[in-house]
């Protein structure tokens, strides 16, 4: 049986060449955080712009071919 705890909360393994983790380390260093929350903040960000870009496309479309949305009404 799997502990209800683990699902909140998945443990990963995230392999980062070595410059890139310096980067990070010195960042964590520098404003007193976790690498963990640098990495979380990151790709939270990164899916938020992905998200924006893809709202973007469908507003452009939509008013792009309005009267053909309109007509397949």
């Amino acid at each position: 049986m799997i502990p209800v705890w683990y699902h909140a909360c998945m443990a990963m393994t995230l392999r980062l060449p070595d410059d890139l983790d310096a980067k990070l380390s010195e960042r964590a260093r520098r404003e007193g955080r976790s690498k963990q929350e640098l990495a979380i903040e990151a790709i939270r960000d990164a899916q938020d712009r992905a998200e924006l870009k893809v709202d973007d496309v469908l507003a452009e479309l939509m008013e792009s071919d309005a009267e053909i949305l309109d007509y397949l009404k």
